[in-house]
């Protein structure tokens, strides 16, 4: 069977109070996008791997290869205005039947061994998911009133979310909707049943400065 990765790089950095896009920050004398691609191609399914980038980004992108030395073979593919749109595109670049892995450029930290889990388990399901059970209480705001959620129900998604080609062609035949929130919420939207897989609580998705620093620390273990 083969396998793909499809890896979204569509942050503006806005968040990270910086001009530059959050996966290309430094992240141990790396930028951010080569740690998640590693990751990658460092798992022993070996996928494929595709990344989704803005077309203003792609020559940044490319002298950024250049001055890491930085050879992990790679396709880059056109962004789009929506992350539906640049998960759409890549996944029309995929001909052949297999399975795919589609991953936020900006969680570096994935290891290895969720990335073929995740693969493993999309084989015996056709899709899945990784979370993470919640840690905290949870409450609902609803109308100006707030409600207790039984934390145990909880669970907070991460990326990689696996799937086998055709359900993504599927799902991702229809129209955007503004309520699709990852893959797995379009995947849904089409009557398919989400499973899910137990994450890494170090799966961290960079978003906020101290994101960046908890990853520095993370990375030093």
């Amino acid at each position: 069977m083969k396998y793909y990765a499809i890896i979204v790089a569509g942050g503006s950095g806005n968040r990270m109070q910086t001009e530059t896009p959050k996966q290309f920050l430094l992240l141990k004398n790396l930028p951010v996008l080569m740690h998640t691609i590693k990751a990658f191609a460092q798992s022993d399914t070996q996928p494929k791997i595709l990344l989704v980038l803005n077309k203003d980004q792609q020559a940044y992108w490319t002298r950024l290869c250049e001055e890491f030395n930085f050879h992990v073979p790679h396709q880059v593919i056109d962004g789009g205005t929506e992350r539906f749109h640049s998960v759409k595109n890549a996944i029309h670049a995929i001909e052949e039947e297999s399975y795919v892995a589609i991953h936020d450029a900006v969680r570096p930290l994935v290891s290895k061994s969720l990335i073929d889990n995740c693969f493993n388990e999309a084989e015996l399901q056709g899709n899945v998911i990784a979370a993470v059970q919640s840690s905290d209480s949870v409450r609902m705001l609803r109308d100006d009133k707030t409600t207790a959620l039984k934390r145990d129900e909880i669970y907070l998604v991460q990326t990689p979310q696996t799937f086998s080609l055709s359900i993504l062609k599927e799902a991702y035949n229809q129209e955007f909707n503004a309520q699709f929130t990852d893959d797995a919420s379009v995947v849904e939207s089409i009557g398919y049943e989400i499973s899910i897989i137990e994450g890494e609580r170090g799966n961290i998705k960079i978003t906020y400065p101290i994101d960046l620093e908890l990853a520095e620390l993370l990375l030093k273990k």
